[in-house]
């Protein structure tokens, strides 16, 4: 009986092609197949077009197609669907790679695939490979130590309920805000009702076309970009 091939969770990191691990490097020159979500609108994947320069060229892609919903119930059937179309291939022996921004274990969608997977079959093959986050990322572009010493770090969700933000920021000596585009003006009254309006920097498009970086957030749209984060800095 043939060995089930190993899935990869591969982070291609946030935008430039060159903040890539050697590790995921070498596993994209080696895999059979390159899984891409996608919406299921289209099949344009920001994961893929980083990844493209690493991968060979003739390494088949499937797209793998996510409803923009919150419907609980539509987001279970893709994942459901997608697992069944990912352990297809690894029963045949193919190894495969899933890309996702940033890293794989970190507000990723290869979190609910690797869960799903187990559920299918929990001697699934598969393995994580660290990539460096849009927030790692953003500080070393600016030059902005994220903590030292005993300083501590909060890194949250801008989807999160506004009380909840203030009350994290209110304890947390810096922090990083992820998923900023969404509440954005919450977000920001937030910040001014707590006087951190002008210790946070506002990151979009990070290493792509049309990269912002807005040192006061006053200066900030109403609605930023989809990939956009806030570091806070007390």
């Amino acid at each position: 009986m043939k060995e089930k091939g190993i899935l990869y969770g591969i982070g291609v990191g946030p935008g430039d092609p060159e903040l890539l691990t050697l590790k995921a490097v070498r596993a994209l020159g080696e895999v059979d197949v390159v899984f891409a979500a996608a919406s299921t609108k289209n099949d344009y994947s920001t994961a893929l077009s980083i990844a493209r320069p690493h991968l060979k060229p003739d390494v088949r892609v499937v797209h793998l197609g996510f409803p923009m919903t919150k419907d609980k119930g539509a987001l279970e059937a893709a994942w459901q669907k997608n697992a069944e179309i990912v352990a297809e291939e690894l029963d045949k022996g193919l190894s495969g790679a899933f890309l996702t921004l940033g890293d794989p274990l970190t507000y990723s969608t290869y979190g609910y695939l690797q869960r799903t997977l187990l559920v299918l079959d929990p001697d699934t093959r598969l393995q994580a490979i660290p990539g460096i986050t849009s927030f790692h990322a953003a500080a070393a572009r600016i030059g902005l130590v994220l903590a030292e010493s005993k300083e501590s770090l909060l890194i949250t969700s801008g989807v999160a309920d506004p009380r909840v933000l203030e009350n994290q920021l209110d304890v947390a000596d810096n922090a990083v805000i992820l998923k900023a585009y969404k509440n954005f003006e919450e977000i920001r009254a937030t910040l001014q009702r707590l006087r951190l309006d002008d210790k946070t920097v506002l990151v979009s498009r990070l290493g792509m076309d049309d990269e912002s970086i807005l040192m006061d957030i006053k200066d900030a749209p109403a609605k930023p970009h989809y990939f956009s984060l806030a570091l806070v800095k007390k």
